[in-house]
């Protein structure tokens, strides 16, 4: 069976475990993702949901495999939009690899169909998160103030 495929690979100055804590850490993520943060005790099995501003539950799935600071793999469904979630589950990996003062933060989103629109929509979410993600480890700001247009995305 094909694959859709949605790579995002960014350089940020940083530790591994600096990466790591904001990735998964509740409070802090919401500054970097509009407001929306992702729940889960982040070890393998786990649950994993990501909840938007008002509550609601936008994706869901489960921590497939967690090495911190290193590789983090979550199985990924969307919940609300019924055609994407036909496509079933995704796989979303997370690799961070230690360069020099900096941290290679790769994303590959992947499900098993061509074409997807999951891997479609979350294309053009991921580079605004992590972007936002990038200015506020480096600066203390975020780079993007239009929470409207990511929350599209999901």
């Amino acid at each position: 069976m094909s694959k859709s495929t949605f790579v995002y690979v960014t350089y940020i100055r940083t530790t591994p475990e600096k990466l790591w804590s904001a990735l998964t850490d509740e409070a802090f993520m919401k500054q970097y993702w509009f407001g929306m943060h992702c729940e889960s005790q982040w070890t393998e099995g786990s649950p994993w949901k990501m909840v938007r501003p008002d509550g609601s539950v936008c994706d869901a799935g489960e921590i497939i495999e967690s090495d911190p600071p290193r590789r983090l793999v979550i199985r990924w469904q969307h919940q609300d939009n019924p055609e994407l979630k036909a496509e079933g589950d995704s796989r979303c990996t997370m690799e961070l690899v230690p360069a020099g003062t900096a941290v290679k933060l790769s994303i590959t989103h992947t499900i098993d169909l061509e074409p997807s629109k999951l891997i479609g929509a979350v294309s053009g979410g991921w580079p605004m998160i992590i972007s936002n993600l990038k200015s506020l480890l480096e600066t203390g700001s975020i780079a993007l103030q239009d929470r409207n247009t990511a929350v599209k995305q999901c």
